[in-house]
């Protein structure tokens, strides 16, 4: 027996829709015989027979309309799925993995987010945070479609996009450097300093800036995210990166640009070989110029 294809199922399901050959020919946009050649050979294909004909006249057989039911069901899977293709087109569905540092999966990264699937209602997405090397290991394992970490960061096999940023100064708030407009190294003299943890190339260039300056390091922590905590709970100053820090400018913290520029950017990395989704670009497009005027915010007068 000859197996069914799926142009004798549209013809079959034209017919049934409509109530005759010609009228099927019209909504299928072919002739009138080429619609009664499919249905003859779906009925060959089928076993069974679908329509009694007398003259021009067709009238569907009990086993035509129960065939049909399944064939509706059929078709409004292939619909389902239409859509979805339209929707992956458009980007109105898909899946996002994103791995990203603690700085940014504090709040900066969720908000961002929130705001991209407004629109997207059918979209999903993972947020993975976690350290910067874990991350490098999580988009390297797949775990991840793309990532942010600390930079610099150079290694085979990535493509490593920078977003630059410069380290701001949090001070609780009411402290005696609020009315500075920028804050210079000796302006942090006899200060206590909340240290990120030392072994970073981050923390190496804050003890580069401040280097001959008079300040204490009785606290240290590997987050700058908790450096922020401790600052807003007054006990010291610290330098850290403006997307922390902006998190807590309603919370007993006060922001300040740090001069000379310290580089506490994030960059964003991915897979060279593994090209992104259009959803996953447009995201990572949009997150490092929302990043870029992110930074600019956090560090102007509170």
């Amino acid at each position: 027996m000859p197996s069914i294809n799926l142009r004798q199922v549209e013809a079959f399901r034209a017919v049934m829709l409509t109530g005759g050959m010609t009228a099927a020919a019209e909504l299928l946009g072919v002739t009138q015989p080429a619609v009664s050649r499919l249905v003859r050979e779906f009925e060959v294909s089928s076993g069974l027979s679908l329509f009694e004909r007398r003259g021009n006249q067709i009238t569907p057989t009990p086993a035509a309309a129960t065939l049909l039911a399944e064939v509706e069901r059929s078709f409004a899977g292939l619909s389902r799925i239409a859509d979805l293709a339209q929707a992956i087109r458009t980007q109105a569905a898909g899946s996002l993995r994103i791995a990203v540092l603690p700085a940014l999966a504090s709040g900066t990264l969720p908000r961002f987010l929130g705001q991209f699937l407004r629109d997207r209602p059918q979209v999903h997405a993972s947020v993975l945070g976690m350290p910067s090397h874990l991350v490098v290991e999580a988009v390297a394992a797949g775990q991840a479609e793309f990532g942010y970490a600390a930079g610099p960061l150079e290694r085979p096999g990535f493509l490593v996009d920078p977003i630059p940023s410069a380290a701001v100064v949090a001070l609780p708030k009411g402290h005696r450097l609020e009315s500075h407009p920028i804050i210079q190294p000796q302006d942090l003299a006899n200060e206590r300093l909340i240290g990120i943890a030392s072994g970073t190339l981050f923390r190496s260039r804050i003890d580069t800036a401040l280097a001959g300056i008079n300040c204490s390091t009785l606290i240290e922590t590997p987050l700058t995210y908790t450096a922020c905590v401790l600052v807003a709970e007054g006990a010291g100053v610290s330098i850290v990166d403006p997307f922390s820090a902006g998190e807590f400018t309603d919370r007993g913290v006060v922001v300040r640009p740090f001069e000379p520029w310290i580089e506490s950017g994030i960059v964003q990395l991915r897979l060279r070989q593994r090209l992104p989704t259009p959803l996953a670009q447009s995201f990572m497009e949009a997150f490092a110029t929302y990043l870029s005027g992110s930074a600019v915010r956090h560090t102007g007068p509170q």
